[in-house]
């Protein structure tokens, strides 16, 4: 174990070293003195020692106020640097030694080597690869633009840092180096002041675009047609895309008001501007590398008696992309400028491009085309010219509103008040209907006027630069035809996929019914051109029903989804809303993959990528391509090798499982009248509200309970105090129901032959790991009443019952026992997290006790909410 981790554990070292000499410089010995008790007190304690337990505690307690916010950056710094030092651990020269699997696709060749799946299969399955990640804005993402540009150079230094040939001046400089960049993060403030826009949240999308995925996406391709050419004899068509992007930024309304129709417009700007400054900089690059003379008789063509014909073909598009960045510019500033000589298609980047390119194979240059004018090709496949394609994303309720008050000023009635039947009989008519349906004299109201001129400006684009409409809180087959029906009424020329997102546990339970009743409406059949996409929701159904219920109603819903629309001859896409956090569906991106039913890949896969994990995952290149690697080996295993369809008494006993779990969620939850008073208290869910993180409110109705919050700051605050409660709350007792009753065999094969069953034990352990029963006895003595120790003591103790429960049907002796790597990740990090723990329950000891809190206090507060979740990662 130490040598595996001894290379990481030194890097972390190192740069705790050098935080600490700048901590020194800028607040002299004391301070650093301080910091280090705290750390060796916390170090000590972790490993049992109950005296050092009691100091640590005293010592926090007795910090002065002026001591509170230093102390707090210093370990919310030292948890930044560790991740990055295990992040570059994963793709390091050690992580190929130690601790990294063997590469994701050659494990996925050798296993169909084994299974005799036919090259024609394979072959067929790697064409219809179809990989889309939306990237979504996230409440929990507090590192600002800055920082992670501060991260990724942190990340080099250390790349450097790794080659044995260095002489001793250029190992001092790179170490100068890095401490200068550590210093800069120091100095810097590492959280927002103010709230970021939604303009704010796309610029960052843009940001990890530019700083990661446009280098990772072509090396991905170049690895992946490599291997795919040594196993198969067949690499990947120069055209292929099997991997693009779309984004939520600036697109998602869905109870944030300040995602309006002109914030959506400017994003689309933003993000042509930002697709042409970046293929600008790639062909500016290729002028100065194309400087050859011999050409085929295309490239003559096209460059005339130019010497240096692809420097000619090159020159006009450097032309062309100038003066579409100009113009876009323009129009972002709100100028008039006008739109001729602008590149708005892929084909006027590909086709000179392409051009380029089969001449030099053809002039015996091979080599020269397949470097950066390859690459280049192939981010035009990926990007276009749009850079992502922006999803539209609105509560259902929203369209009905509209067209309720349109039948009321037509005349017709309340459409609110119709029957479902009636609904869909006025909304097939009118789509079917030649003539327009809104009057030209018509003055909605401001909030239906909105929906209308959102739609407007879907009208406005053309089809490449949008994904999908989401509804959320999609219940009825009339929820899709409503946005289809304001789409046509806005002028859309183009299908847009209408995409219902299901999240509640009903909702999911009814997903079947809908899609059926859809597919049964000869309009809508003939206007879908056999193409289906449908959202999972996995946070609102996992907070509504808890983890073990939810995660069986997606599964089923899935599964009855593929059927349904197997069976109409339809294409399904599944779109899967999973989030950072267990109790948000996430989970190992190939485990959760193999774990979903069978044949429910086979239309590709949709996933939103979120916050703090986008940067996990896809925040440096060489992270990005493991990413990447690990979501295209799965789908295709996952396609050419599905996993086993579920005994019927496997069925019976989640039918069991789901029932019990969800019963004693919410008995918890919504049956106990403490429950809220308790979360509150033991819990910064309050103070979150204060933290400018995202865009969006945190609550849907600001005046609601815990039901109207949203499903990631009920999560995101129950991870704060390490209680982590709705990541398991219920699944460990419907197991242990079961094992009572007598079905312990039954589970324990379950576990060992049905995926499904195995990645949600697996994502309990790792999220029992997390959790820690002493600092969320802690949180309790420091914040809560004491009549209210009792629900916490109750809920410990069936925490503990719980781990219990699932290392029995494991037959394990300790959590994560099959995950080393993961359960060293979760060690490392813990002996920061927890004073942050110890200290951010003073802070709301103090502030809570303030009528009017100090803002350095609040400030320290937001660093430790902060510092917490960079700590917990995927946890929001």
């Amino acid at each position: 174990m130490n040598e595996k981790y001894s290379a990481l554990r030194s890097n972390v070292s190192m740069l705790g070293h050098m935080l600490g000499t700048t901590i020194k410089e800028a607040h002299g010995e004391e301070l650093l003195s301080k910091v280090e008790t705290i750390r060796k007190l916390s170090k000590s304690a972790r490993a049992g020692n109950q005296d050092d337990r009691a100091k640590l505690i005293d010592e926090l307690q007795n910090l002065p106020d002026d001591q509170l916010l230093p102390v707090a950056r210093a370990f919310s710094q030292f948890l930044n640097l560790t991740n990055i030092a295990e992040q570059y651990h994963t793709v390091s020269r050690h992580s190929e030694e130690h601790i990294c699997s063997p590469d994701s696709i050659d494990a996925l060749f050798a296993k169909l080597d084994e299974q005799d799946i036919s090259q024609f299969d394979s072959i067929q399955a790697v064409r219809d690869l179809n990989i889309d990640l939306v990237l979504t804005a996230h409440p929990t993402e507090i590192a600002r633009r800055t920082m992670i540009h501060k991260l990724v150079q942190i990340n080099k230094c250390l790349s450097k840092l790794e080659l044995s040939e260095l002489s001793t001046s250029e190992r001092q400089r790179v170490e100068r180096r890095l401490e200068q960049l550590i210093a800069q993060a120091w100095h810097s403030d590492v959280i927002r002041k103010q709230r970021p826009t939604p303009l704010d949240e796309a610029k960052w999308g843009f940001a990890v675009v530019e700083n990661s995925l446009w280098q990772a996406v072509p090396e991905f391709l170049r690895q992946f047609d490599e291997k795919l050419t040594a196993h198969l004899g067949e690499g990947l068509p120069i055209d292929a895309a099997p991997v693009t992007f779309s984004s939520w930024m600036g697109g998602d309304r869905d109870g944030n008001p300040f995602v309006t129709s002109e914030v959506t417009r400017e994003v689309l700007l933003l993000s042509r501007w930002k697709a042409a400054d970046l293929y600008l900089q790639d062909v500016k690059e290729l002028v100065s590398e194309l400087s050859m003379v011999k050409c085929n008789d295309e490239v003559r063509d096209l460059a005339g008696d130019e010497h240096e014909p692809y420097r000619a073909i090159l020159k006009d598009l450097r032309a062309k992309l100038t003066n579409t960045r100009d113009v876009l510019d323009a129009k972002i500033k709100g100028l008039d400028a006008p739109s001729y000589g602008i590149i708005d298609d892929i084909s006027q980047l590909w086709d000179p491009l392409y051009a380029c390119y089969r001449s030099l194979h053809d002039c015996d240059m091979g080599i020269i085309a397949d470097g950066l004018l390859l690459d280049v090709l192939r981010r035009i496949k990926c990007f276009g010219v749009h850079l992502v394609r922006l999803d539209i994303r609105q509560e259902s309720t929203r369209h009905s509103n509209v067209i309720s008050e349109l039948t009321r000023y037509l005349g017709l009635g309340d459409y609110d008040q119709w029957s479902e039947q009636d609904k869909v009989a006025f909304l097939v008519r009118e789509l079917s209907s030649k003539r327009p349906l809104l009057p030209r004299d018509w003055a909605p109201s401001d909030e239906v006027k909105e929906v209308i001129e959102t739609c407007k400006a879907i009208a406005d684009q053309p089809r490449e630069a949008l994904g999908a409409y989401v509804i959320s809180m999609a219940r009825t087959a009339s929820d899709v035809l409503a946005v289809h029906l304001l789409l046509q009424e806005a002028g859309c020329k183009f299908r847009m996929d209408v995409c219902p997102l299901f999240e509640t546990l009903d909702d999911l339970n009814n997903a079947e019914g809908v899609i059926k009743q859809l597919m049964n409406i000869d309009w809508y059949r003939g206007y879908i051109q056999n193409h289906q996409m449908v959202m999972i929701g996995y946070s609102d159904s996992a907070k509504d029903a808890g983890v073990m219920a939810a995660g069986w109603a997606q599964y089923h819903a899935m599964e009855s989804l593929v059927e349904v629309c197997e069976e109409a001859g339809v294409e399904l896409t599944l779109f899967h809303g999973r989030g950072g956090s267990i109790g948000r569906g996430g989970a190992p991106a190939h485990a959760a993959l193999l774990s979903q039913p069978p044949r429910s890949l086979k239309g590709g896969l949709r996933v939103t990528e979120q916050g703090e994990m986008i940067r996990f995952k896809l925040g440096l290149p060489e992270v990005a391509v493991n990413s990447l690697s690990l979501y295209a080996s799965a789908i295709l295993e996952a396609n050419l090798m599905p996993p086993p369809q579920p005994k019927q008494e496997w069925r019976e006993l989640m039918d069991v499982l789901s029932e019990v779990s969800c019963d004693a969620y919410r008995d918890v939850v919504r049956g106990n009248p403490e429950f809220v008073p308790y979360f509150r208290a033991a819990t910064p869910e309050l103070e979150l509200g204060k933290l400018p993180l995202g865009s969006r409110p945190a609550k849907r109705n600001p005046k609601g309970g815990v039901e109207s919050l949203r499903a990631i700051p009920w999560i995101f605050a129950w991870s704060q105090n390490r209680l982590i409660l709705p990541a398991w709350l219920g699944a460990g007792e419907a197991i242990q129901f079961s094992i009572d009753k007598g079905h312990a065999a039954q589970l324990e094969e379950m576990c060992r032959e049905w995926p499904f069953f195995s990645t949600r034990l697996g994502m309990l352990e790792m999220v029992f790991t997390k959790t820690n029963i002493g600092i969320a006895e802690y949180y309790d003595q420091r914040l809560t009443d004491k009549s209210l120790w009792p629900m916490g003591q109750k809920l410990r103790e069936q925490l503990q019952k719980d781990i219990k429960a699932v290392l029995n049907v494991e037959n394990s002796a300790h959590l994560m026992e099959q995950n080393p790597w993961g359960a060293e990740s979760i060690r490392l990090r813990n002996i920061y997290v927890e004073p942050l723990n110890m200290l951010q329950a003073e802070l709301l000891y103090r502030t809570r006790r303030q009528e009017t809190p100090s803002p350095m206090l609040e400030e320290a507060l937001m660093v430790t909410i902060a510092g917490i979740a960079t700590g917990m990662r995927n946890t929001g």
